[in-house]
């Protein structure tokens, strides 16, 4: 019953914003998701990060642990996606990506600071960085056919990451004015993220429900599996193991939808897969919860 209770308070908070954001468009009202994404990647997150890093008392070792085991595992479920899409003979730019990458920022986020606190937030923060770098290099490739390391250089949470790591690294701190602003800023990421997810979600005219439902299984299965093989092979301790299984396990990013509908993938395709991964989430993110904490 208390194990119950831990995990329903911990994803409550994450699915109810969530649900403001799609009631908000459901009941009408205005909301303008790319200024309010925009705000979010360009400032909030990047400050999140940044503070998350600087602040964090973890061995900056362990930290180098979890981004190889996060590269491994990304690695691992690129291998295992490309042989059940070659086997399903599905498009390979429009199935890829999205069975790949998932919601590391929007849901994985919040959800490891809610189930791990601080010392999550920081380990989720190296596995988030690590995903977007790979998305817009190997996803973007994946879909178009050509990576781009210049939107990669040009990324501020890419920066907040690197100046985050510097400051862990060498011990510094900023002063405490300019700490306590850059926190103010960064606690608006993760409401901002969780509504727009919502938002988003209602938008999105998803198709082929069926498909979707199957591959997004598989997806959860294959992320879960490979993950966890590599935290158990990088011997990660059990908050930093649990982040990565959680952050990999995470449903179809919108951003998947974003990029097929720029280069010309199914995008109605993948935003089934958005919608139906994301209400799956609903009911298996707390029971992986329920095992890993």
């Amino acid at each position: 019953m208390n194990l119950t209770l831990t995990v329903l308070e911990i994803v409550a908070p994450v699915f109810l914003l969530a649900a403001v954001g799609f009631m908000w468009v459901k009941l009408g009202y205005e909301y303008r998701i790319n200024f309010v994404t925009q705000l979010a990647t360009t400032l909030a997150v990047p400050c999140l990060i940044f503070t998350s890093l600087m602040q964090t008392q973890i061995d900056p070792a362990a930290l180098t642990a979890l981004t190889l085991a996060s590269v491994v595992a990304y690695l691992g479920v690129s291998i295992v996606v490309a042989l059940l899409v070659w086997l399903g003979k599905l498009n390979r730019r429009t199935y890829l990506a999205p069975m790949i990458f998932g919601n590391t920022g929007n849901l994985g986020l919040p959800l490891a600071l809610f189930a791990y606190g601080s010392e999550g937030l920081s380990y989720a923060v190296v596995v988030f960085a690590v995903m977007a770098i790979l998305t817009f290099t190997f996803g973007i490739w994946l879909v178009a056919g050509a990576g781009s390391l210049g939107k990669v250089a040009a990324q501020p949470l890419v920066w907040g990451t690197l100046l985050g790591a510097l400051f862990l690294w060498q011990d510094w701190q900023t002063p405490a004015f300019l700490t306590s602003t850059l926190k103010l800023i960064g606690q608006m990421a993760i409401p901002l993220m969780l509504i727009t997810l919502g938002v988003a979600v209602a938008r999105l005219t998803p198709v082929g429900i069926g498909q979707a439902v199957v591959l997004s299984v598989l997806k959860l299965a294959v992320c879960v599996g490979v993950a966890a093989l590599a935290g158990v092979a990088f011997e990660l301790e059990h908050v930093a193991f649990g982040v990565l299984v959680l952050q990999v396990a995470t449903p179809v990013a919108v951003t998947s939808y974003m990029l097929a509908e720029k280069y010309g993938a199914d995008a109605q395709a993948v935003a089934g897969l958005v919608v139906v991964s994301t209400l799956i989430s609903v009911g298996a993110l707390p029971l992986l919860l329920a095992v890993l904490l």
